[in-house]
């Protein structure tokens, strides 16, 4: 089976890119996002660029680039592009793969495609980053249960954000999921920085 992790969130703009670069950098993975909406501002593959310590081929190229920056079915039908789940199947790569969704879960690709489902094909584990503010509760256990019931492997939650003890502790509780780890606000955030402040926030076995 092949190594490696799907990073997912239970919102879009919560900062699972940075906890991805970080992950992917401690691993010495390769990283892929296969949809990119949104190319005006820096892409989430230029942002693992800079912050994972990776070298350039390791950032492997996206499977769609959309200009717009919206739900990618949006973007896509912009374009005159339909997002076709056959072109998102894992690439061949040596050594651990960290795959960037985008947004959420339920995020639509096409008609009739969710993100969720192009996670389901592709048999990887997956991490769920989960914002500590307001409201992170309800939404990770929402799409835990999205997870969950599609028969997707749960490889944990990844809290990210100020401490929120109680709130992380009712997550595990009420799902059953294991509690990663909490990575905290990084500033600067820069290379160097976020990788020492992934080491000392989560134990880098629980990801081998």
């Amino acid at each position: 089976m092949r190594a490696g992790f799907i990073v997912t969130g239970t919102d879009t703009g919560i900062g699972k890119t940075v906890f991805s670069a970080a992950l992917a950098g401690a691993l010495g993975a390769s990283y892929w996002k296969p949809v990119q909406s949104g190319l005006e501002e820096e892409t989430d593959s230029d942002t693992v660029r800079r912050l994972s310590g990776l070298p350039p081929e390791r950032i492997l190229s996206e499977a769609y680039r959309l200009a717009l920056p919206a739900s990618p079915h949006i973007s896509a039908a912009r374009e005159g592009v339909t997002i076709e789940a056959a072109r998102l199947v894992l690439p061949n790569v040596d050594g651990p793969l960290v795959v960037e969704g985008a947004g959420g879960l339920l995020v639509p690709l096409a008609p009739g495609l969710l993100t969720i489902d192009v996670f389901a094909r592709m048999g990887l584990p997956v991490i769920l980053c989960a914002r500590t503010s307001l409201g992170t509760i309800n939404h990770t256990l929402l799409s835990l249960e999205a997870l969950a019931r599609r028969g997707i492997s749960i490889h944990g939650v990844a809290f990210l954000g100020d401490p929120a003890d109680e709130e992380e502790a009712a997550v595990a509780a009420f799902s059953g999921a294991r509690r990663l780890g909490r990575l905290p606000r990084v500033d600067p955030l820069d290379a160097a920085v976020l990788a020492c402040a992934f080491r000392e926030s989560f134990d880098l076995a629980l990801f081998r």
